[in-house]
């Protein structure tokens, strides 16, 4: 398990010979933060936490992307919070990147490793510590539950990406694959995380154009990603928001495996007005 390599952002500060001209990109249709833009000076800190500091690299947004937040945290050794969500209506999705990390749902204790998910649904209390003698990082996924009355409420899960199967996409010659962390015929759910898996030179073979919105993670490899009508050169760390309908494809360049963290919204009708909009969003 920890042979596989999880990007997450360097932090640090580049020396004084860096040139400062980067590939950071901000469009209406799309964002580009490299992980060479992940940086000390632009950490974030939260109240009810300690020996933590984290990259928000998305969140709502609007007119752009309107229903996701999704953080890089670290963690020192001790580093936690005992009550990490004050937003009762939000689920959490957790993938760990490096060091490990003690996860407490409903009392119940879990240690997860690199490369480990958990969903954590909405109103449950939870924790997260770093109980381990070095650092760790993980990506953290927010989003308001669209609840559906009429079906059973969401339960807490965990799951290596180990054992979650590769899904070879259709007429690709297995060279283009994803992992689902998430059912992706259950109902209940509204968004959805996945690792979408290209060996070198698989590709996305034509413009991706759809109502979902993207939060993509680079966790290994590199590629050329087309972003609406740009192509851009991506690689480890690298992170992309998309919003809906922005056009999308990739060509994986490189000698290794190019694979991604993938948030997307799923499974709820367009809201059609403007109050439905708003509360979909989670503006007030």
């Amino acid at each position: 398990m920890t042979d596989i390599p999880y990007a997450f952002p360097p932090g640090g500060l580049p020396g004084q010979e860096f040139n400062p001209e980067g590939t950071a990109i901000f469009t209406n249709a799309y964002a580009v933060i490299p992980a060479n833009v992940q940086r000390d000076i632009v950490t974030s800190f939260l109240p009810g936490w300690n020996g933590m500091r984290m990259w928000i690299l998305a969140r709502p947004m609007t007119g752009f992307a309107e229903t996701f937040a999704q953080y890089a945290v670290e963690l020192a050794p001790g580093g936690g919070s005992s009550d990490p969500e004050p937003d009762r209506s939000a689920q959490a999705g957790i993938f760990v990147a490096f060091g490990e990390v003690r996860l407490s749902i409903g009392g119940a204790r879990q240690t997860l490793k690199p490369g480990t998910f958990a969903y954590i649904p909405s109103g449950a209390h939870w924790e997260i510590w770093n109980t381990s003698d070095g650092p760790c990082g993980f990506h953290w996924i927010r989003k308001r539950l669209d609840r559906i009355e009429s079906l059973n409420p969401l339960t807490a899960f965990t799951r290596h990406e180990t054992d979650v199967p590769w899904a070879a996409m259709p007429d690709c010659d297995q060279v283009w694959s994803t992992q689902r962390f998430f059912d992706p015929f259950d109902m209940r759910h509204d968004f959805h995380v996945n690792i979408v898996n290209f060996q070198p030179g698989g590709r996305i073979p034509f413009a991706e154009t759809h109502v979902m919105e993207h939060g993509l993670y680079v966790l290994q490899g590199t590629a050329r990603y087309l972003l609406n009508t740009d192509w851009v050169d991506v690689g480890p760390g690298d992170f992309m928001w998309l919003r809906a309908f922005c056009p999308q494809a990739c060509i994986a360049t490189g000698d290794q495996p190019f694979r991604y963290l993938l948030y997307k919204d799923v499974n709820r009708h367009a809201p059609l007005g403007v109050n439905d909009v708003l509360k979909t969003s989670g503006a007030r």
